[in-house]
């Protein structure tokens, strides 16, 4: 675990790097459980791929397998801190790679909050990866129309929460604003979380590894 600086204080994070140190960085922002071993691995993940990923700790410290104190936590968070937490954390993993840009890839509720820290640092988010994101507390949501980055989105087709339709909308909204750089995949046959490898109850090996060689492709491209 390393700390960065943000908004006078200091925010914890999981850093995972290439055996360079070095390399195209990548915040990777956490599902509503916290900074569980799920997204450590996939800091790992992308850290084996030659990118350097870096996920902030939202909840202080605070992880939970429990379905409503996950929601409480969620909810009991200020959208507007962690995006400052998160713009800090863009800054941070620049620091690897300084002449590159920066990539964002979020899961559920972290992949809502993809799409607020692209709208809010234009200047250094070049992708976006949101995994089923969605903005769940009311008059938080971006300016979608506001994100230059390239977006890389998976979404699931039996989500009642980041629907299908939803991820219509929001990509309608990003090519309103003149970025046609967005690729929205819906997965049929899954459910929410179904690139969670922890969650066997919703998992789905061939979509998940799907949109994993998606992404690595889409990053290694955009970031280059």
């Amino acid at each position: 675990m390393i700390t960065f600086p943000s908004q006078g204080g200091e925010v914890r994070a999981y850093l995972s790097a290439p055996r360079a140190a070095s390399g195209p960085g990548v915040v990777v922002i956490p599902e509503f459980w916290g900074l569980v071993p799920h997204i450590t691995d996939i800091c790992d993940r992308f850290a084996a791929e030659g990118f350097v990923a870096l996920a902030p700790d939202l909840y202080d410290g605070v992880v939970t397998t429990d379905p409503k104190e996950a929601g409480d936590l969620m909810m009991a968070m200020r959208p507007a801190e962690a995006a400052e937490d998160l713009s800090a954390a863009v800054d941070a993993v620049a620091l690897h790679a300084p002449d590159q840009g920066v990539g964002v890839v979020g899961f559920c509720m972290g992949g809502g909050l993809a799409f607020v820290v692209a709208s809010e640092r234009s200047d250094r988010v070049r992708a976006v990866v949101p995994f089923y994101g969605a903005i769940p507390w009311e008059g938080a949501e971006p300016d979608y129309g506001s994100i230059t980055g390239a977006v890389l989105g998976h979404y699931a087709a039996n989500d009642p929460w980041a629907t299908p339709q939803l991820c219509r909308d929001i990509e309608r909204q990003i090519r309103v604003g003149g970025n046609f750089d967005v690729t929205m995949h819906v997965y049929a046959g899954t459910e929410h979380a179904f690139f969670n490898d922890s969650r066997p109850e919703v998992y789905a090996a061939r979509a998940a590894a799907l949109a994993w060689e998606r992404t690595v492709a889409f990053l290694r491209d955009r970031l280059a």
